[in-house]
Formats: structure tokens, C-alpha cells, sequence
């Protein structure tokens, strides 16, 4: 009995930035050093539907894409599994052509057939020689008539490792029109809900999902497979470990896949994680890519991992990511061929074994920031390996348009990152972690960012006091840290036209566009910031009112090196929706400044003694029982 592995599969929606993704029609052309797509219709494959493409006559499309290629090398390197079938299903006269790549990109022919009429074409294929990366994928040439692919999957005869279904984790805070997105999709898909057990749809706002229009008739179609949670907000932490806990209880539930609220969803990479999961040798965590929801064919990070000494999490090969499939498609892109193995992956996509969960628990009470990366860290030490899937993604909302470095969520930044390495870092004294923190403390004096700085010292503060803040806090420190913003006049963000004032005349320019766009190396950035550090110090802003800034700036140019250079300045917000004035104060900033170096030193000095109080506390602050308590008091 053959098992499904992946199906081939098409856009539900006809769009064509989406279609690089699934088809590549073999029509690029070479435009200097990069290949450009030729915009030929008549090299063009023309979806049928969800399982059906038509191919021109007289040219060829390829299925070496990212949801239709096989990751060879994943399946070789985690499962068991040393032998696919590729079933390939025509109608008209084509060739099928099977190619092969290592880990460098190498593209071999494997196979070859000529059909006509009504046709099965079957493959077997050896999983070998895969182990530093590789694909395995087919193209269609359609001879002098159209031919149409009826559909193409990959199985295998070998049974998984592991049975058992999974149940859905969706934590939201207001995002309902997405939700109810989301739950059409996984409803609508019958080969999705065979695999399935329960959803747990978790409600933390204050607009109910229950309320969205269309929820009532999604409901209904799934009918006791949704479960809805509502509860107050306990973030994102707080809402996926309610999902762990609802799974825990389900006998048939051997995995719990986290889905975040405001993505949308490939449903077929729902089920080829869980199948997946089922078939490695030993249990795993398997995560799912992100792509951007605002401009789709760009892939955020094809792995992630945490740099020990400064304790930073950053996307393998940071420097060549995002990767833009519409610029260039899996074939043409030998970096996407490696096999790369991850320290952790988003909880936009992230499928967790119960197993792992029994043994390791549920989600550290971080609210937000770094659950994720913790919690597969944590994992790891307890033998649980990270596997981020290609072929299994989803689209989720860019945070490139938002300054969460400078908005509230700054102090989760802060607090979280710290947490997280008392408890998992190797490094005498976190390493440079530190001197890191106590870098960025000063980029925003120096650009008067005073309240981010404001709320990572109260984040240092809390971790001061112990692990047991973390729950303490749980349900206040999200309002706490947002009355703090009051204080701050930063923060007021001025969306009508004109205001808040204008800059003075002749510097109502982006500082890009004067030429002062690079960030100074060597000497000359020492001394800038020691003379911006002692300018900052001693002398008294002119108009400390803010009633005269001096220059209005762009968010890409507002950087820390060039902000210093003025007492106040109108800087637009990441997301373009209104402007910030920054207005220098020396009081706070010489206060501030102190206190950075004293909260720093204290950390440093206890580092040794608090990483042995958090790492003792991680198993009852991450149990079942300490997040019952939790969602009875938020029920």
C-alpha cells in the first residue's frame, strides 16, 4: 500500500505573484547577471485548477518550484525512507522529463519518457546521495498539442514511524477576518482534515471570531473538529500553550501544529509537515517557511539559528536573505539546494510532537519574543531536533514596516532575549550578549529613542528580581508597558498633514539623499561616538521644546549614526502612517545612561547565580500545572 508523501498542487487563487511558486514556465532570459522571466504567454502554463495544469503546445514548464519540487535531502537526512514514487498523470502527447540537484545546485537528468493520450507515468527514485542537499523534480514538454498535467504525487511503499493526527493551534488578538480565512481553507480541504484532529482556535481580543461574518457557516463545516478558547490576553506564549495543553487531553492528537493569526495558509504544507513528522527516525519539531503576505514570491529565511556569543537569533546565510522567487526560481538559485539545518523555527508554522511536550513542556510565559526560539532550544538539549521543511510554508504579515525595537514590544525584546540565554547559554556571563544590550541602550540616547531604553531597563530590573516575574507579570506587563509610553513625547505619533511643525528651511531632506548614508568604520566611528556621547552630555539642546526641530528624515535614514548630530528631528514611522518628533533631553539622557551602566554591572556580576535560579525554575514555570493556573485566571 503506497503512502502519500506530497502532492502536486496549484494556487487556490489566481495570482499570478504566486504562480513562481508551483509552475515555472521555461521562458527566463539573461539580463546582465540576473535572469529575468520573459513575459511570453504563449511559454505560459495555464492553471486549471487546484491539481491541473495546461501546458502550450510546443514548449515546456518546469515543476522544479518550491511547493512542487521534492526536498530529497530533507527526507534522506531525517527519515528512513530510500525510496519515492513519482506518479505523473497526462493527457495529451508530452515528454516527462525527471531531474535530480545535490548540494550545490548541480542540476542531472535521472529520467525520461515519452507519452501519449491518457497517461500514468511512474518513477522510482533512490533517496541517495543527498546528504548535503538536493531536489528531485519533473517537467512537462507538450509536443504539437496541448498537453494537460491531471495531477503528479510523491509516495512511498514504507510505512511512517509514527501514527497518530494533529490538532491546530491558532492564537489570536483581533485578527478574526483572518481566522475565519484560515478555517475555510483547512475546511475545504478533505485530504488536510483526514490528518487532522481537533482546532483550537484561541480568542484572546476583544472582537470574537465568533462574531466575524462567515465564521457561523465555517463552524458549522467543521463541525466538532473546531474548538474555540476564549481568554483574557495572555500573548502569544499564553495562547499557544493553551493549545499545548487542550492537545495533551486528545488521544488520537500525537502533534500540535501552532499557526499564527494573520497569515494565510498553503494547506497542502499542513499536511506534508504532519506526514513528515510521522516518518523521521526520531521525533521532531518541523516548522514551516515564511513568505511575505505583501509581496509573495519573497521568502523571509530558509532557516534560522541563535549565534551563541551574542545570543542573537539571525537567518542562516542572513546576507542573501529574503530570497525573491520571481527574481530567481529554485533552479536558478544553488544556495536553496543545501541542505540547512535550524536552531528553531517561527511560531507562524511550527508542528510540536506531544512527545516533545511531555517532556520538555509547554511555552515559557515570554508573552511575546523568543518563545519560539526557547522553546526549540530547550527541545534540543532534551534530544528533540528542529527540521524547517521546504515545500511547507505560509504567508505571514512582514514586520518590516514596524518599530517594535521602539515600541512597546522593546521591553520583550529586551527581557526575553536575556531570559533565554540565562537559561540556555554556554557563554561565561552570556557572552557578548551584554555588551550588546548595553550598545543598543545607547544608540537610542544618542537618537533620543528615551522610551525603548525606558522599558529595557525595566526589563532588566524584572529579570533581576528572579524567574518568578514572569508569571507575576504575565497578564499586567503588556498595559504597563504601554502607559509607560505617557511619559514620552516621542511616542505621540502626528498623523495630520503638515504637523507637528515644520523643519527648519533647507532640511526638509532625506540625510540619504545628502550623501551621508554609509555607517563610519574604523577610527572615525570611535570618535564619533565618543563625541556624540560627550555632546549629548554636556550641552543643552536649543528648542528642548521640540517647538523648531532641525531636520525631518526618513525612517530608513533616521540610524543611529547620523540622528546624533541634532538636538530634535521629525522622523517618519516604519509603516508610513504618520511622523515622530525626537527631541533631545540632556537630564534624561545623562540619567539614563548611568542607569544603563549600573543595571548592565549588576547583571553581569549576578549572571552566574541567576542563570542557576532560572534553569532550576524553567521546568515549574513552563509545566502544565503553573499554565492551568494562568488560563483559570483568564477564562
Amino acid at each position: 500500500m503506497p503512502f502519500l508523501l506530497q502532492s502536486v498542487v496549484f494556487p487556490q487563487e489566481r495570482d499570478p505573484d504566486l504562480l513562481p511558486l508551483y509552475v515555472d514556465p521555461d521562458a527566463w532570459s539573461k539580463i546582465g547577471d540576473e535572469q529575468v522571466r520573459v513575459a511570453d504567454r504563449a511559454g505560459r502554463a495555464v492553471v486549471l485548477d487546484r491539481r491541473r495544469v495546461r501546458v502550450s503546445a510546443g514548449t515546456r514548464a518546469s515543476f522544479g518550484t518550491y511547493f512542487n519540487a521534492f526536498p530529497a535531502s530533507y527526507w534522506q537526512h531525517w527519515t528512513g525512507v530510500r525510496q519515492v514514487t513519482l506518479t505523473v498523470s497526462l493527457s495529451g502527447p508530452a515528454a516527462v522529463l525527471v531531474y535530480r540537484s545535490n548540494g550545490d545546485g548541480t542540476t542531472q537528468r535521472i529520467a525520461a519518457r515519452d507519452v501519449g493520450g491518457e497517461s500514468h507515468s511512474t518513477f522510482r527514485l533512490e533517496l541517495d546521495g543527498y546528504s548535503d542537499g538536493g531536489w528531485i523534480w519533473f517537467d512537462v514538454v507538450a509536443g504539437e498539442e496541448p498537453a494537460t498535467l491531471e495531477g503528479a504525487r510523491w509516495e512511498t511503499d514504507q510505512a511512517p514511524e509514527r501514527d497518530g493526527k494533529a490538532s491546530i493551534g491558532i492564537t489570536t488578538f483581533n485578527k478574526p477576518d483572518y481566522c475565519v480565512e484560515t478555517l475555510r481553507a483547512l475546511a475545504r480541504s478533505e485530504d488536510v482534515r483526514d490528518v487532522i484532529d481537533r482546532i483550537f482556535l484561541i480568542d484572546q481580543g476583544d472582537r470574537p471570531v465568533s462574531s466575524q461574518p462567515g465564521f457561523d457557516a465555517v463552524a458549522a463545516d467543521l463541525g466538532d473538529t473546531l474548538q474555540v478558547v476564549v481568554q483574557a490576553n495572555l500573548g502569544g506564549s499564553g495562547g499557544f500553550s493553551r493549545a499545548m495543553a487542550e492537545s495533551l487531553e486528545r488521544e488520537e492528537t500525537a502533534f500540535v501544529q501552532l499557526l499564527d493569526d494573520d497569515v494565510e495558509i498553503e494547506p497542502e504544507s499542513v499536511r506534508r509537515g504532519i506526514v513528515f513528522a510521522r516518518y523521521t527516525t526520531k521525533p521532531a519539531i518541523v516548522g514551516g517557511h515564511m513568505f511575505d503576505l505583501l509581496d509573495r514570491p519573497r521568502l523571509h529565511a530558509f532557516a534560522e539559528v541563535v549565534d551563541e556569543l551574542p545570543f542573537a537569533w539571525r537567518p542562516v546565510h542572513e546576507d542573501r536573505m529574503p530570497h525573491d522567487f520571481s527574481v530567481s526560481n529554485l533552479r536558478q538559485s544553488p544556495l536553496l539546494h543545501q541542505r540547512m539545518d535550524a536552531d528553531y523555527n517561527g511560531w507562524w508554522m511550527c508542528l510540536i510532537p506531544t512527545e516533545t511536550i511531555r517532556a520538555v513542556g509547554l511555552a515559557m510565559p515570554a508573552f511575546i519574543k523568543w518563545d519560539d526560539a526557547e522553546y526549540c532550544l530547550r527541545a534540543r538539549e532534551a534530544g528533540f531536533a528542529t527540521v524547517t521543511l521546504p515545500g511547507v510554508a505560509l504567508w505571514h504579515i512582514s514586520w518590516l514596516g514596524k518599530d517594535d525595537f521602539v515600541d512597546w514590544q522593546a521591553y520583550f525584546h529586551a527581557r526575553n532575549r536575556i531570559v533565554a540565554a540565562l537559561l540556555h547559554s554556554s557563554a561565561p556571563r552570556g557572552g557578548s550578549l551584554l555588551r550588546h544590550s548595553r550598545r543598543m541602550d545607547l544608540k537610542h540616547l544618542l537618537s533620543m529613542q528615551y522610551y525603548p531604553v525606558a522599558l529595557r531597563h525595566r526589563a532588566i530590573r524584572d529579570i533581576l528580581t528572579g524567574p518568578a516575574h514572569m508569571h507575576r507579570t504575565l497578564r499586567t506587563v503588556l498595559p504597563d508597558a504601554r502607559s509607560l509610553a505617557a511619559e514620552f513625547p516621542e511616542t505621540v505619533l502626528h498623523r495630520e498633514a503638515g504637523t507637528p511643525l515644520r523643519a527648519r528651511l533647507g532640511r526638509q531632506v532625506s540625510e540619504g539623499r545628502r550623501g551621508r548614508s554609509s555607517l563610519p568604520g574604523g577610527w572615525r566611528l570611535r570618535w564619533f561616538t565618543l563625541s556624540s556621547l560627550v555632546r549629548h552630555w554636556v550641552r543643552n539642546p536649543a528648542h528642548a521644546d521640540g517647538s523648531l526641530p532641525e531636520v525631518e528624515v526618513s525612517k530608513t535614514d533616521a540610524q543611529w549614526w547620523r540622528l546624533p548630530r541634532y538636538d530634535s528631528a521629525i522622523v517618519s514611522a516604519a509603516n508610513g502612517s504618520g511622523k515622530n518628533v525626537y527631541v533631545r533631553d540632556r537630564a534624561r539622557y545623562r540619567s539614563m545612561l548611568v542607569e544603563s551602566v549600573r543595571l548592565h554591572r549588576a547583571l553581569s556580576r549576578r549572571w552566574p547565580a541567576l542563570a542557576r535560579e532560572y534553569r532550576r525554575s524553567l521546568a515549574a514555570m513552563t509545566s502544565p500545572g503553573a499554565w492551568q493556573r494562568e488560563f483559570d485566571a483568564a477564562d
